[in-house]
């Protein structure tokens, strides 16, 4: 299994369009993303490198696995 790596937030803003999330809103530099059936909404600062913990947390409010996100990313 790979490490998940951080990676700048717009790489990870198209990961979630891709997956079927819609930008909502933005809140100072917090961007706040919706997908129908989440019970809560993804929420990512705008720093330049998104840390692998968040990227993870973000994985399980998705219900993505590890591996389905690594192809995804190396794909886009």
């Amino acid at each position: 299994m790979s490490r998940i790596q951080a990676i700048h937030w717009k790489e990870f803003e198209k990961f979630l369009i891709y997956v079927g999330c819609t930008f909502k809103r933005e809140r100072g530099d917090h961007r706040v993303y919706w997908k129908l059936g989440m019970k809560r909404p993804i929420v990512i600062p705008r720093d330049t490198s998104l840390p692998a913990f968040i990227i993870l947390n973000n994985l399980k409010l998705l219900g993505i696995t590890r591996e389905e996100y690594l192809k995804i990313i190396a794909r886009l």
